[in-house]
């Protein structure tokens, strides 16, 4: 029996230096049900990747003030966040901010936070990241009663309160770092599928010089995945 062909497309998986550095995948990124912001690659997710526990589960949160002097307000939201910070490490919480990615929110840098207005004359809010890490017994469940406890633990500032908080999300440290984990699955995959095909079929992969993604799974897990194509082929 002929041996089964497999052939996996890696023409142009090694990437340059200075455009990996630049790259989300080695940050630290925020994972919402959407995928990642990858011009041109195909929006359909395979379905062979890599599922695991998120590093952090993320809430965003808002501080408001609505004291009328400007000078004022502003100062105590800066001083409810500094309250904050200082109270994070006790509680097992670590504050951040960002969008896309994530940065820590310390208190060398807390008061370049930008503050906008919220939705009322006279008032200034200022929009971080409460995280916490996921694993053992920290479920995303768990995760969200302990943000929830340290936002009520915060000594608040004359008229600074927390706002509502946004719905739960989960963030990933790193996700190229599980490239190569990725591809072992597809690969593995892979090798089943021209098995069951039989002797007169093989299959080829397209696509694996492209980065990782990544996508929700659940309320604490994480898929990366590389958004490859399995393609049958008859042997000749």
């Amino acid at each position: 029996m002929k041996r089964i062909f497999l052939s996996v497309c890696l023409a142009c998986a090694v990437w340059p230096a200075a455009a990996m550095a630049e790259d989300d995948g080695m940050a630290e990124v925020i994972v919402t049900a959407t995928r990642r912001d990858s011009d041109g690659f195909d929006e359909r997710v395979p379905a062979v990747g890599l599922k695991r526990i998120a590093d952090f589960a993320v809430q965003e949160v808002s501080i408001t003030g609505d004291t009328r002097d400007a000078g004022k307000r502003i100062a105590e939201v800066y001083q409810m966040i500094e309250n904050a910070i200082r109270l994070a490490p006790k509680r097992g919480v670590q504050l951040a901010y960002g969008q896309r990615t994530v940065e820590p929110l310390t208190l060398q840098n807390y008061k370049t936070l930008a503050l906008s207005g919220a939705g009322r004359p006279d008032t200034s809010r200022a929009v971080f990241l409460i995280k916490v890490p996921l694993g053992g017994t920290m479920s995303g469940v768990v995760a969200e009663k302990k943000i929830a406890e340290f936002i009520k633990a915060v000594e608040p500032v004359g008229r600074a309160e927390f706002g509502n908080a946004d719905d739960l999300t989960l963030s990933v440290v790193a996700p190229d770092q599980y490239r190569g984990a990725v591809a072992d699955a597809i690969a593995a995959d892979a090798r089943t599928m021209a098995a069951k095909l039989g002797p007169d079929y093989g299959v080829e992969i397209e696509g694996l010089n492209r980065p990782v993604e990544w996508t929700r799974a659940s309320l604490s897990e994480v898929l990366l995945y590389i958004p490859y194509k399995l393609v049958v082929v008859p042997k000749r």
